[in-house]
């Protein structure tokens, strides 16, 4: 890991004026700019095709950080902007003069964070490119940060993999995974590993089933496009909600260090059971809303309807499935995940549902869950059994609450705040690594096959519900259910 003295970067941004760096990585910056912890020292060149100066670039970050003063304008003049095309080399030139003269002036120790915010399919164009021009020849450190997707399939996925790896080494990389930098998905591993309460019973012999759901109300909107190319399990499952899995069914790490962790997540995903035709029929659903109307009343329009979307379009915009971990601590023991847009809750939530008593007079009761709210709520919910009052044996549910963004005075901090400082410090423990993210596409690949070949059916759902009925059932058969979205009480 990177120390303090070492977080000094010149970061290079491709995709400047795009839609992920105006909403999500300028107001991170500044955050991290603010806290002035171990960052203080950092300049930014944005690139892009728009042929903006300095000032027409600074005016587009100040907008998105929405804040005016000396501190903000001390932070607009690390920002400097370069007008580019990336498929052409010799643009790169330029490029590697300002880089230059940005790391003299600011002081930035020859370090360079090369953060592709661009269409996949330029990702090995560019990594090329800064080898090819000089950019990643520079006395300090150089890292590259990705974003998803990795490729399309595991192919794609191996061939971008080696056209980087021509550039940058592995412990160079940082396959960004923007889940992994949430304040609950990041606590998992305390919630287990720092209360021996739960570790002991964090297995078969206790749990019944763990249900993760990741449930959005919004359609495709302005992804249109990419989201007809890919659907629910390759947009989702594939990265954020096998990532929540494996760090759920992980092994204790011997240390608490990078590659420890890392290396137990990818025995998990080396332990999920191989899918066949057989149990791609009864284990996963994919199914596509319709038009329906949202909680607030909101008409909303079907899939096929949306703007940008093919008129007989099979994508899948809901994905629910049944996996089995075939390992010791988990042999048995049913993770049901589900994913969708245009649902009737926006949500991310991890059920444990712990087992019954053998023995239990109480026919009434619950069983006991632990759930872990990643967002909008953060924080934790335990639901016990306790009497009702009076002089009934009856029993009734209580939930105790912890609510993480409610007593957190200093503010939560953002995934992507979290995630560049840990790049900035060379903490990659909360970015995927390559074996991880193959074994995913390696799942996620299975699956598609197994779909082709069985001619498995597309679901339907009205927006505004709960998803298909299909989905219920794939629980029944277990005599489960999904329990409903809760939230923490503030």
């Amino acid at each position: 890991m990177g120390s303090a003295n070492q977080t000094e970067t010149t970061i290079i941004l491709f995709g400047a004026t795009g839609d992920l760096a105006v909403r999500k990585l300028y107001p991170a910056l500044y955050q991290l700019y603010k806290k002035q912890n171990d960052v203080e020292r950092f300049a930014i060149i944005g690139t892009g095709r728009r042929a903006y100066d300095h000032e027409t670039y600074r005016a587009v970050v100040k907008e998105s950080i929405k804040a005016e003063g000396v501190e903000a304008d001390d932070f607009l003049k690390r920002f400097f902007f370069y007008s580019i095309d990336v498929e052409n080399v010799e643009a790169y030139k330029g490029l590697g003069e300002l880089a230059n003269k940005v790391d003299k002036d600011f002081n930035l120790s020859g370090n360079r964070m090369f953060y592709l915010a661009l269409a996949p399919n330029f990702f090995g164009t560019v990594t090329t490119h800064l080898k090819e021009s000089g950019l990643t020849n520079t006395s300090g450190w150089k890292r590259l940060v990705i974003e998803k997707p990795f490729g399309h399939n595991l192919s794609s996925a191996q061939k971008l993999n080696q056209e980087i790896n021509h550039v940058f080494d592995e412990q160079e990389i940082y396959r960004i995974d923007h889940y992994l930098g949430k304040e609950m998905v990041q606590n998992i591993q305390v919630i287990r590993f720092a209360n021996p309460l739960f570790e002991s019973i964090w297995n078969n012999r206790y749990i019944s089933n763990i249900q993760i759901t990741s449930s959005e109300t919004l359609g495709v909107g302005e992804r249109a496009g990419y989201y007809d190319r890919t659907g629910a399990l390759m947009d989702m499952v594939q990265n954020h909600i096998l990532q929540m899995t494996a760090l759920t069914a992980m092994e204790p790490p011997s240390r608490l260090e990078t590659e420890d962790i890392r290396d137990e997540k990818v025995k998990v995903l080396r332990s999920i059971r191989p899918v066949t035709i057989e149990s791609v029929k009864e284990d996963i659903i994919k199914a596509q809303y319709k038009s329906g109307i949202l909680e607030n009343g909101e008409q909303v329009k079907g899939y096929r309807d949306e703007d940008n979307i093919k008129e007989n379009s099979q994508t899948d915009t809901f994905v629910a499935a049944k996996l089995y971990i075939d390992n010791f601590r988990w042999a048995g023991v049913p993770f049901y995940i589900r994913t969708g847009k245009r649902l009737k809750v926006k949500s991310t939530q991890i059920v444990i549902q712990f087992k019954d008593a053998p023995l239990n007079p109480y026919l009434d009761q619950q069983p006991n869950r632990l759930v872990i709210h990643v967002q909008p709520d953060e924080g934790l919910s335990l639901i016990l059994n306790a009497k009702k009052i009076g002089e009934s044996q009856e029993t009734m549910p209580i939930k105790l609450d912890f609510c993480h963004n409610c007593t957190n005075e200093l503010g939560t901090s953002d995934a992507y705040e979290r995630l560049i400082h840990d790049c900035m410090r060379g903490d990659s423990t909360n970015f995927t690594r390559w074996d991880e993210v193959a074994l995913s596409w390696q799942y996620v690949d299975s699956i598609i096959k197994a779909w082709d070949e069985a001619k498995a059916p597309l679901d339907y759902y009205e927006a505004g519900t709960r998803g298909p009925k299909a989905a219920d059932e794939l629980l029944a058969k277990n005599h489960f259910h999904w329990w409903p979205i809760t939230t923490v009480e503030h």
